[in-house]
């Protein structure tokens, strides 16, 4: 019995990490250098739903890259919500990076298009675009994000969820690239989720199931977790540890 609990521990071990393991490689300092040299900024937008912790997600790896020495530009694209603004911008203070802004009620699609536009002309090597928290069956507010991220083409679009929802977090993630995908703009080809974010990852032990069913479902990584409150609680996910913390 031994050798065989032993052959279906290994036979998972190795299912698990296949699913955890991105199909194409998912190195952003890469992709930014890569941008650089083309002249171009790389262009990151930030999405999910209502009180995830976008804005401090976003400032965790806006901490990061800065410490790979790399010029930061945040846009400011939720223009829906009071006060969000003035979030990103104490967020902006002390990190010490410049906000680009045109206040409320104004098209988001159109300002991140024109700080994607100061970016380059101002020699910034990473624009990141904070959006407004949206339920994903609000179709008006889905639409105005596929919007956003179609006209902008971004070089990533990134989901933040958070791990301690469990389930819930897989719901969101699928209906969220099936409202994408259903309310697509211009008539090309839908622009979708590229890698997912989970914040509260040092909170829940037994729910760490919920990362490899996110995996699983849409089929895109999970490239940063949040581990803290601190701009320095970022972690890349360890396909090993996960697998390990799994099946303990």
């Amino acid at each position: 019995f031994g050798g065989v609990k032993k052959a279906v521990k290994g036979a998972l071990e190795d299912a698990l990490s296949k699913i955890l393991t991105p199909k194409q490689s998912m190195d952003v300092l890469r992709e930014v250098r890569a941008c650089k040299a083309k002249g171009r900024p790389y262009v990151a937008v930030f999405v999910g739903v209502n009180g995830v912790g976008k804005s401090t997600s976003l400032s965790k790896i806006c901490f990061w890259l800065k410490s790979q020495g790399l010029n930061v530009l945040l846009a400011a694209c939720d223009t829906f919500r009071s006060g969000a603004v003035e979030q990103l911008k104490t967020h902006a203070a002390r990190l010490d990076v410049p906000v680009y802004e045109k206040g409320y009620n104004k098209d988001a699609a159109s300002i991140a298009m024109d700080s994607v536009k100061y970016a380059t002309a101002n020699g910034f090597d990473v624009v990141l675009v904070d959006t407004a928290g949206r339920m994903q069956d609000n179709e008006p507010l889905m639409r105005a994000l596929s919007k956003l991220v179609n006209l902008n083409a971004p070089d990533l679009v990134l989901f933040v969820g958070e791990a301690l929802v469990g389930n819930d977090s897989i719901d969101q993630v699928t209906k969220f690239n099936q409202a994408l995908k259903e309310t697509a703009y211009g008539g090309g080809e839908p622009r979708l989720i590229d890698g997912i974010m989970l914040t509260k990852f040092d909170t829940i032990d037994d729910k760490v199931g919920a990362a490899v069913s996110m995996v699983y479902s849409t089929g895109q990584p999970v490239i940063f977790v949040g581990v803290g409150q601190t701009y320095t609680d970022l972690k890349k996910l360890n396909v090993s540890n996960i697998v390990k913390l799994l099946l303990r």
